[in-house]
């Protein structure tokens, strides 16, 4: 059944599976008209921005301006790689006037994940991660099943009829690729279909450049200090990685340590600004990294993911009886983690 057609009105609930990739297109055109000034919200991260570029894409010609915001602050190198070879344009939610803006789409993401999304009445949702209730919009598209936002968009795109761009191609080819981690993560066959469907129209060379860009000496510092501070937990590993300048650098060091052959569980965290940043991996099958996020800090700040990758943000002064000092959370994670 295909939602009411009266764009005033806003779903609290995802789209059905039965409503097709067609009938979806419809009525995202549906929300957005002519004279309308778009803003297109990220977390930036390879799925998101591909993802923006093709929702960008497709409003080409639909909507009078589309700018593409994000929240973060951008440091990964593998990213800036992406952006940089990619020519990807976009600007910090602070340049964004938002008296100018008449529709605010958030792609790959949901506003309960970030306090800065909350902020916003958005028209348009479109993610992956798990649906949190509070998600409304005019349009909501969420399919929990799918291993990438990348692949939505895919599909939108050849229901559009839009023959994609060599850098669109090969930046919805490696947000998917990210994603899923080269597909050991959880994916559906649509994520295959989509990669298979790409690959036809991508720079494989600036695939590999940007891969390549993830090692610096600034990261194999990080790495140094992640071995010299990680703690052992039975079958988890736990890296408490004190202050740190940029919080992509947890991802970097919970990828590398779930590839230890005897472990299952990798987290690790760090302190960004007024934010205490952990990131889980999980390699077993006992547990939901997401589900468990939740319940061990849920109560604190915005937790939650899938059942192979998680994140906890928890503000600092949810967390002043824990941590007194404000700095030392090693006991404060390394507890809760000793209790599953």
């Amino acid at each position: 059944m295909v939602p009411n057609k009266n764009i005033s009105v806003k779903m609290e609930n995802p789209f059905p599976k039965s409503t097709s990739v067609t009938d979806r297109v419809r009525l995202l055109m549906n929300v957005v008209e002519q004279n309308d000034v778009v803003a297109i919200i990220i977390n930036a991260d390879p799925d998101a921005m591909a993802s923006a570029m093709a929702l960008k894409r497709i409003f080409w010609r639909k909507a009078r301006k589309i700018n593409i915001y994000h929240t973060n602050i951008i440091k990964r190198d593998d990213n800036l790689a992406m952006i940089n070879l990619l020519k990807f344009d976009q600007r910090h939610i602070r340049k964004m006037r938002q008296e100018q803006i008449t529709k605010f789409a958030l792609v790959d993401s949901q506003p309960s994940h970030e306090e800065l999304l909350s902020k916003y009445e958005y028209d348009i949702i479109i993610d992956h991660h798990p649906f949190v209730k509070q998600s409304k919009a005019v349009f909501m598209d969420i399919k929990e099943e799918y291993g990438a936002t990348a692949t939505i968009l895919t599909e939108y795109l050849r229901a559009s009829g839009i023959k994609p761009s060599p850098r669109l191609a090969t930046a919805l080819f490696y947000g998917i690729k990210t994603d899923t981690d080269n597909f050991v993560r959880e994916s559906a066959p649509n994520d295959v279909n989509a990669f298979r469907y790409l690959y036809q129209f991508i720079n494989t060379n600036t695939i590999k450049k940007i891969e390549s860009s993830e090692l610096t000496r600034k990261t194999m510092e990080s790495y140094k200090k992640a071995m010299d501070r990680c703690i052992f937990i039975k079958d988890r590993v736990f890296i408490p990685m004190g202050v740190i300048d940029n919080p992509d650098t947890l991802v970097l060091i919970a990828d590398f340590f779930i590839k230890m052959a005897d472990i299952t569980w990798s987290v690790a965290a760090g302190i960004s600004g007024k934010k205490l940043i952990i990131i889980f991996r999980n390699a077993g099958f006992r547990y939901d990294a997401g589900k468990l996020a939740n319940k061990l800090f849920g109560e604190y700040g915005s937790a939650g993911g899938h059942k192979s990758a998680a994140r906890a943000e928890i503000p600092l002064a949810n967390i002043e009886k824990e941590v007194p000092d404000g700095v030392d959370f090693t006991q404060f994670i390394a507890a809760r983690l000793r209790g599953i």
